[in-house]
């Protein structure tokens, strides 16, 4: 069986992320949902929700695939986050999926994923069809 970490930071989408979880785990992929804090996470529209887990108790190496919700503070959050560079840096090295919606192209950005790629993206994103080269973010 598949497994899916969905990382949620203060600020994240709430459509971005619920319906991924949803879908996914519909589809029987087991799906984790961490924190990058303990508690519930407010996110964007000020909605709290419950991660399974915190980024302190995820082991990148179980993982098929990372997907990260959007949202301008929610993706700027995930980027200040240390674990979720580690864990990018971790699943590349695995050749696994990597997935980012909305505003969260921004922390594949920052981690050097998109260096020569072509993103699509929030249109705000120095990254939305390919332009920018990563620098400065």
């Amino acid at each position: 069986m598949s497994k899916v970490l969905v990382p949620l930071a203060p600020g994240f989408e709430e459509i971005e992320a619920i319906t991924i979880i949803d879908i996914l785990r519909r589809a029987d992929v087991k799906v984790v949902v961490a924190g990058t804090q303990s508690g519930p996470i407010e996110a964007s529209r000020k909605t709290k929700h419950l991660p399974d887990c915190t980024l302190d108790d995820v082991c990148a190496e179980e993982f098929d695939m990372l997907v990260m919700p959007g949202g301008q503070v929610g993706a700027a959050n995930l980027r200040a986050d240390p674990h979720i560079r580690r864990i990018i840096d971790v699943l590349r090295a695995k050749n696994r999926r990597l997935a980012a919606i909305c505003a969260a192209p921004t922390v594949l950005a920052a981690c050097g994923v998109l260096h020569d790629r072509a993103a699509t993206s929030h249109p705000a994103s120095p990254h939305r069809n390919g332009c920018g080269n990563g620098e400065g973010l």
